[in-house]
């Protein structure tokens, strides 16, 4: 019985760990582009925000598993967090740090393209960015 209620508190910390990280890639992804993502994607149906924003929301949850898989039977539940926690959020800088780099170098700014109504493939490589550094710090992470 103590083992399953060990387990459980484990899973409801990870969950919520998990849960805030992709909340705050959320809301990073949000500052990033113009507009409220709530209303592009909820409101105006748009394709190019929906890209980002799941390819954001894959890519912090791929580095929050990778951070509580290397933690969880090294590390007590607190330490195991925290260690979620810090490499979550290492991820997402890096994420947001390609979005920024990527707007930086190519013409136009993917930031306004996302925002367009239209597929547009500047967001299909913001999105793969994001996965590909998500996968890296996960890499990194193991």
């Amino acid at each position: 019985m103590n083992e399953i209620l060990t387990s459980s508190l484990y899973a409801l910390g990870y969950g919520v760990v998990g849960t805030c990280i992709m909340l705050l890639g959320y809301l990073i992804t949000d500052v990033l582009t113009p507009g409220k993502l709530h209303q592009l994607i909820w409101e105006g149906r748009n394709k190019n925000a929906i890209l980002l924003v799941s390819a954001n929301t894959l890519g912090a949850a791929i580095v929050v598993v990778s951070a509580i898989l290397s933690s969880y039977s090294e590390l007590g539940l607190g330490a195991g967090l925290l260690s979620a926690t810090v490499f979550g959020l290492i991820g997402l800088a890096v994420m947001a740090l390609s979005f920024l780099l990527i707007d930086l170098l190519i013409p136009g700014r993917v930031s306004h393209m996302i925002s367009e109504p239209e597929w547009h493939p500047a967001t299909w490589v913001t999105a793969t960015a994001h996965l590909s550094i998500a996968l890296v710090v996960a890499a990194a992470i193991s």
